[in-house]
Order: C-alpha cells, then structure tokens, then sequence
C-alpha cells in the first residue's frame, strides 16, 4: 500500500477561488435563512434535542445497539422505556447534553467531567479502564472488531 504524505499548512493552493466564494456565499445566505427560521420554533431546544437523539442512535448501532426513532422520541417525552435499547440511547443523549453544559460552564474538559459523564451512561462507575481496547461481537458471537 502506498504511503500518503500530507502537505504542510497552509495549503500552498489557493483556497479563495471564485467558484469557493460563490458557494460560501450561497452557504451563508442558506446558513441566515435556517437561522430566521429557528426564531420561529416555540421550543429551540426541540431541534437540539433531535439532533442529540439522532447522533445517539447512530453512536450506538456501533455497538450493536438498535433502536428505532419512535422509540426514542417516546422515550424523550415521557421516560417510559419499552426497549432497554432506548434507555440506553437516551442515556448516551443526556451525556452528551452534560458534556456540551460542563465545556460551556467550564471552558474545560478535565478527568473528573469525563467520569461524571460516563457515569451517566454506566451508572456502575468503573472509572478508567486499565487495559485498552474492547472486542465488539454481533449477535451470533462473530468478532466483527478487535482493536489494536
């Protein structure tokens, strides 16, 4: 396999080309139009929480962790938990969440606000792991990944 050497920045190339400075134009306008358009949303937060629920969901299909979107909007609204599932994507949004409002308070990501917000997703507090690495398995115990 070929090795791949990255130029150093900055690019030598010029980035400023006119077809770039009409595309960030029409990106900036559609950017402002998106941004009216969340004035009108009664509840912003709806929105956010879309995203942090869709972001969730994906996150954890890596791990075999299937829900559906029913699910999970259910679950957002009124914490009933047919699907173990879901519990367990919505707990990986509320981390999330945490871990946006800690950055934002603390202008800082320290040990501690790791382990606050792991605990949210693994209440039994386990703390670091002290070997790295986890075998991911599917459902018929095929290792699908094993890492380095």
């Amino acid at each position: 396999m070929d090795q791949l050497t990255l130029p150093l920045l900055p690019f030598a190339a010029d980035v400023e080309t006119i077809p770039i400075l009409r595309q960030l134009n029409h990106s900036s306008r559609a950017l402002a139009e998106l941004k009216g358009e969340s004035k009108t949303i009664p509840n912003e937060t709806i929105l956010i929480n879309t995203f942090s629920l869709q972001e969730a969901k994906d996150s954890s299909e890596i791990e075999n962790i299937i829900t559906t979107q029913d699910d999970l909007y259910r679950a957002d609204v009124d914490d009933s938990f047919d699907n173990i599932a879901a519990q367990e994507v919505k707990n990986y949004s509320l981390a999330l969440k945490r871990g946006f409002e800690l950055v934002r308070e603390k202008r800082l990501l320290t040990n501690n606000n790791i382990l606050e917000i792991h605990g949210i997703i693994e209440p039994a507090k386990t703390g670091f792991r002290k070997l790295p690495g986890t075998v991911l398995k599917n459902n018929t115990g095929e290792t699908v990944y094993e890492p380095p």
